[in-house]
């Protein structure tokens, strides 16, 4: 096998290597069957084994309760952008977070379907914090209330909970499985795998299931938690090859300890590179640190014109997809669950480098 780089990009991202190499293993002859996995039907008992046991696995990992049911679905986070508001908000009031940028692309979705109020924002400081849970102005009235705890492009998070009087709903794409998280605390939490999961294409929903049965008239069948459940998420053919990688890779964060073991990793990893970037004179982290992602770490160069020259020579140094998002510019490293320490390490002996010779 070829020497593997490692993968600072923000989705489709890292994934860990020893999953990887179970999927080449497994990939022409699965369990013995003489075909590929993406050749078996969703509806074969030999694949509703593995949608079975990803859950189970999926549900041991975060503590899921029983009144909560677990649907993978179509369409990553920006399906459920639509679906959140056509399923809960019954044609109300709802509110939403304006935290950044993904934030934003919720809340222009919602208002395609019902009202929308902000109940906190920080765009008053260029998304440079999360909104403390106490600031948020809370209507009674609405049917939930929408966040985005860790923003991918902007690098902020919120990372602790208090409970909400309204249900609470979350879009943890970026985040999920990364540090200990009291699901009972929310209404619905959803994402996109591409990041700590598996393959693009899937998408995950944890919902309450007093949350179920309320889709507005008109709602698509595809589109509808009630559908989707009472179908065991296979009301048509799902990604069924992205939902049997994600089991893998929720085995393999199992066998790590689980998220405890893994929050633990995560916080060191992301510690490491702040506290590099802060006693830097080069590189700058404009973030509030209590609003700090552990997740993704946008960081700018002192000199906006070295930026080509920083990108080009870290891919050749086996460092890739550091380039930060066009909306923001500068770089972002995005260290999820499957990137291994050692490629922090790297990072920080590179960035040392460039900027004792560049600086």
């Amino acid at each position: 096998m070829t020497d593997r780089k490692y993968n600072f990009g923000a989705g489709p991202a890292a994934m860990p290597t020893e999953v990887l190499l179970e999927v080449q293993e497994e990939l022409l002859d699965w369990n013995g069957m003489g075909i590929s996995v993406m050749e078996i039907s969703h509806r074969s008992p030999e694949f509703m084994e593995i949608a079975e046991q990803a859950e189970s696995d999926f549900r041991d990992l975060l503590s899921i309760p029983k009144d909560y049911a677990v649907l993978f679905t179509h369409g990553g986070a920006s399906l459920q952008n639509a679906m959140i508001p056509l399923n809960l908000s019954r044609k109300g009031n709802v509110q939403y977070v304006d935290s950044g940028y993904w934030a934003s692309k919720s809340i222009t979705e919602a208002l395609k379907f019902c009202e929308v109020s902000i109940a906190a924002s920080s765009k008053d400081k260029d998304y440079s914090y999360f909104p403390s849970q106490e600031s948020w102005q809370i209507d009674e009235t609405a049917n939930y209330i929408h966040i985005t705890p860790n923003e991918t492009i902007g690098g902020i998070a919120i990372r602790s909970f208090e409970d909400t009087t309204i249900p609470l709903v979350a879009d943890f794409s970026s985040s999920i499985l990364s540090e200990n998280l009291d699901v009972s605390k929310f209404g619905l939490i959803y994402g996109g795998a591409q990041k700590n999961i598996g393959p693009s294409g899937l998408g995950f929903v944890i919902l309450n299931k007093d949350l179920i049965g309320h889709a507005m008239d008109g709602t698509p069948s595809m589109l509808d938690y009630q559908v989707i459940n009472e179908g065991k998420s296979m009301f048509n053919t799902p990604p069924t090859f992205p939902w049997y990688v994600a089991g893998k890779v929720f085995k393999w964060l199992k066998s790590l300890g689980g998220i405890s073991e893994i929050s633990k990793i995560n916080i060191r990893k992301a510690n490491k590179l702040y506290d590099f970037i802060d006693n830097s004179d080069f590189y700058s982290n404009n973030i509030q640190k209590d609003s700090r992602s552990i997740m993704n770490v946008p960081f700018l160069l002192k000199k906006e014109e070295l930026n080509d020259k920083f990108l080009q020579e870290s891919k050749e140094a086996g460092l890739l997809a550091l380039k930060g998002h066009r909306s923001v510019g500068g770089m972002r490293a995005s260290i999820y669950n499957a990137l291994p320490e050692e490629a922090i390490d790297s990072l920080i002996e590179f960035m040392s480098l460039f900027e004792k010779e560049a600086g």
